[in-house]
Formats: structure tokens, sequence, C-alpha cells
């Protein structure tokens, strides 16, 4: 990722978790998510005025953000406190109303795997298809691939389980 190389407490599952919690938070569907050299711009679908009533009630509206460098990291903050306080009160993380932050956590997951340059990715109906910009023996060279909803679903069921098959850090 250009913009937090070097970095040592980022990595791509955390950065799209966080914008996923924030996606979630905006209660945005369909997803566009494209890497810039500052930040990103993430688009999604939402409901104008929601709490309003108006002829355009029922109706979706383009929202459009351009995340920089700071709001993510304070997104991070965000998502990383919040997550700790539900910890250290006993109460479960994932919830209904957070699938956009738990999706693009198992995704960033496998994205970081990946070691792409770049990275541009979209969602319809769950699903999500994503173009990374890959180092090869070649040169560089785009690679596609495609998550379906139920492949999503048991990435985000099979987390747990693999976090708990990590080596854990010696108690002191």
């Amino acid at each position: 990722m250009r913009i937090y190389e070097g970095s040592p407490r980022t990595d791509w599952e955390e950065v799209l978790r966080s914008v996923g919690a924030f996606a979630d938070h905006e209660l945005l569907k369909e997803l566009i998510f494209l890497e810039l050299e500052a930040g990103f711009v993430l688009q999604g679908l939402a409901q104008p005025n929601v709490g309003q009533w108006s002829e355009s009630s029922g109706m979706l509206a383009k929202k459009t953000f351009e995340l920089v460098d700071d709001q993510i990291g304070q997104l991070i903050d965000e998502s990383i406190a919040r997550r700790k306080a539900a910890t250290e009160a006993g109460q479960p993380h994932v919830e209904i109303g957070n699938y956009y932050e738990q999706a693009l956590r198992v995704i960033g997951a496998w994205v970081d795997g990946q070691h792409p340059r770049d990275v541009f990715f979209f969602e319809q109906d769950g699903s999500f298809v994503l173009r990374l910009l890959i180092g090869t023996q070649g040169g560089i060279a785009h690679q596609l691939a495609e998550f379906t909803r139920d492949e999503i679903v048991a990435m985000i069921d099979a987390a747990p389980q693999q976090r708990s098959d990590a080596p854990q850090p010696p108690a002191r």
C-alpha cells in the first residue's frame, strides 16, 4: 500500500476493516473503492435524508467520499477503540449491522497476502470483484479476483478459527 509503506501499524486488513465500518455507519451499499496517491475514494448507494420523509424516500442516491491519509488513520483509531470497548464490556463485536466491516476485513486479509501496489474493487449484492496491480517476474500486471457473497460469509465465519490457529504471543 503506497500511502502506508513503512508504517508499522497498518495493513490492508485493518484499513479495509475501518473503511467497512465507515460504510456501515453511512448505511452504504453497492460499494466502489479506488486507491489514490493520498488516500481512497469510497462510493456507495444510500438513502438520501435518512429519517426524513420525502418523495425520494425509498430511492437510493450515490454518496462519494474521498478519504485521505489522516482520515484513514482516524477511522482506524476509532475502529480499534470501539472494538476494545466492546471487548472490555464483554460484548461480541460481530453484528448484523457491520457486514461491510467484517467483509472488508477478510478481503483485506486476503489482499495482504497478495502484496499489491494498487487496489480497486466494487461490490454488488454482497459479491466483490477486485483488481489488484501486482509485481510479477515479468513486471507489473493486473490480477482479477471475485468473491461471491457466500464465499465472503464463509471467510467471515472461518476468521475466528484462523485467529485461534495463529501463533499466540507468550504469556507474561
